[in-house]
């Protein structure tokens, strides 16, 4: 992989490297996790390309950082890069802006020495289902080879009415869950006993009039919203909020019909809970459904340019995009212009969110037609776990949990060293929750946090940590040492003559931004598989897929 010179701030443009061809089918920006599986998927089809990225290192919005990189990642300084000469065959081109998602940011608290050895990821919190679409295609493409994983061993807790109680998600853990009434887990072992069959009835069997008898829901059950399917099990409000915002994730409060944002059909929350349960048990060394990429999911795009690097894709880090070269006479982007001054033409120009794409039939400031969601997260270093039984968990605070006009699902991912992501002793914790506004979304966060953690700081780490090693620590918070608050923007991917990818989204996981990332391959290559099993290069070993390692 070629690099540009490993020097800070603005470069002169003969420091950086000439690109050689000067023609690739694929020019990618922007090295984040839907450009890197595209460049893997393009350069497995056949295709020429070129990935560059500005930064000097690999994930862009899809980072993992050194903690004392986050604050000018998060509010980057205007560019002072100077214009750069443009060859001397050069089309017509095109002004290319880059604009940060990342406002409202709010520090606390001091971060504890070394701090080069806590890793902040930008799309926390975030996990894969051991299932899912993002971990097979890490097998087919060979990616899998450059990533670890462990397993988010201490499960999902939900905070219910001032308490955390662990989410019964299967049948062993229903039996062994002491919270519950008998009544309670006999319903809700009806209720799995019942998705179940739906899940493992063949596909075809309503169409063929086999109807309930097969064991599939009928289509009128899987067509009502969710929550009005659960009423009709029996279950209480707890139960509901277990199945609906920890196991089927959904963001929106779902008793608000009315209102509701996103309201969930039975037909998306059970195929939700088929994934869930898949997970459960697909890798032998791996506990629960969810796994963590070690060192955080900055590895991701990392491991798929590796893989399109293999199959020829060139890489340039530390080289900035400064222009888009135009066809004038046919209205479409054929190129860009690098901050060397270099041209490179192309056939198929790929874009991260972060860079603002003219519209070549409009001016490039016109005004945006429709206000981007929003997603508020939060960075938090603990000094301690939320269950003190388990490094890495999950917490999920339902809608109305925190407070009464809470109207959506907060989600808390705490990580503990065992992931290379903080020193011994202490836990990194991930917040997020959607919002309309940068004020409520902060809000819910900060009440979040007020509800797990304790903020009194000793002024004294090693006392307070020895204090706390001697006190009964299940009555006593975590405490928090720093946080970083803040507001990041869900721009929409654009289709065209330059396609820009998705950004990282309010999910839990990838499916959504993976399925948005194969419809624009679709658009680039529209007769090749996506990924095919094939693409994989040859290695040593390669019978890890009963591992989650």
């Amino acid at each position: 992989m070629a690099d540009a010179p490993a020097t800070g701030g603005g470069f002169p443009a003969q420091d950086y490297p000439s690109i050689d061809p000067t023609s690739f089918d694929v020019v990618l920006c922007g090295t984040g996790l839907p450009e890197s599986v595209l460049a893997a998927a393009c350069a497995a089809a056949g295709k020429t390309v070129l990935h560059v990225d500005p930064n000097p290192f690999y994930g862009s919005l899809f980072s993992s950082l050194p903690l004392p990189s986050l604050p000018s990642f998060l509010s980057p300084s205007p560019s002072d890069d100077p214009a750069p000469s443009p060859s001397p065959s050069s089309a017509a081109a095109v002004d290319l802006r880059r604009r940060s998602p990342y406002s409202e940011v709010e520090t606390s608290g001091a971060v504890p020495e070394p701090s080069r050895r806590f890793t902040a990821d930008l799309v926390g919190p975030r996990l894969l289902y051991c299932a899912d679409e993002a971990v097979d295609l890490l097998l087919r493409s060979g990616g899998s080879h450059h990533v670890e994983f462990k397993s988010v061993e201490g499960g999902t807790l939900l905070y219910w009415d001032g308490d955390l109680y662990p989410v019964p998600d299967s049948r062993q853990a229903i039996f062994k869950d002491t919270t519950l009434q008998l009544r309670e887990k006999n319903l809700l072992f009806r209720f799995f006993k019942l998705v179940q069959a739906h899940i493992a009835a063949p596909a075809g069997a309503a169409a063929a009039g086999e109807g309930e008898a097969s064991g599939r829901l009928p289509d009128e059950d899987l067509d009502l919203p969710f929550v009005e399917f659960l009423k009709r099990q029996n279950l209480s409000p707890k139960m509901r909020a277990v199945v609906l915002y920890a196991i089927a994730m959904a963001d929106y409060d779902q008793d608000g019909v009315e209102s509701c944002e996103r309201l969930l059909t039975t037909r998306e929350g059970v195929k939700t809970i088929a994934l869930y349960s898949s997970s459960i048990g697909r890798f032998a060394n791996a506990e629960g459904a969810f796994i963590y990429p070690m060192y955080g999911h900055g590895e991701l795009p990392q491991a798929f340019c590796r893989c399109a690097a293999v199959k020829g894709a060139l890489y340039v880090l530390r080289m900035p995009a400064t222009a888009l070269l135009v066809d004038e006479e046919k209205k479409r982007y054929v190129g860009i212009r690098l901050a060397s001054g270099q041209d490179i033409l192309c056939q198929q120009l790929i874009l991260d969110p972060s860079y603002e794409i003219p519209s070549l039939d409009m001016p490039s400031d016109a005004p945006v037609s429709n206000l981007p969601r929003k997603v508020a997260r939060g960075i938090c270093i603990i000094s301690s776990s939320v269950r003190q039984d388990s490094s890495n968990v999950l917490v999920v605070f339902p809608p109305k949990s925190l407070e009464e006009e809470q109207i959506t699902a907060v989600r808390v991912l705490q990580l503990s060293s065992n992931l290379a992501v903080c020193p011994p002793g202490m836990f990194m914790a991930y917040l997020s929750t959607p919002c309309t506004d940068a004020f409520t979304g902060k809000k819910c966060i900060s009440k979040a946090i007020d509800a797990l953690f304790s903020t009194k700081v000793s002024n004294d780490l090693e006392d307070h940590l020895e204090k706390n090693s001697e006190e009964n620590k299940e009555s006593v918070k975590p405490t928090l040492l720093w946080s970083c608050v803040y507001v990041q923007e869900i721009i929409q991917g654009t289709s065209g003559t330059a396609l820009s990818c998705p950004i990282p989204d309010e999910n839990m996981d990838y499916r959504s931004i993976l399925e948005s990332t194969k419809m624009l391959f679709t658009d680039i290559c529209p007769n090749e598989e996506f990924l095919p099993r094939n693409s994989a290069p040859k290695y040593a070993s390669d019978n890890d897929s009963d591992s989650a390692e």
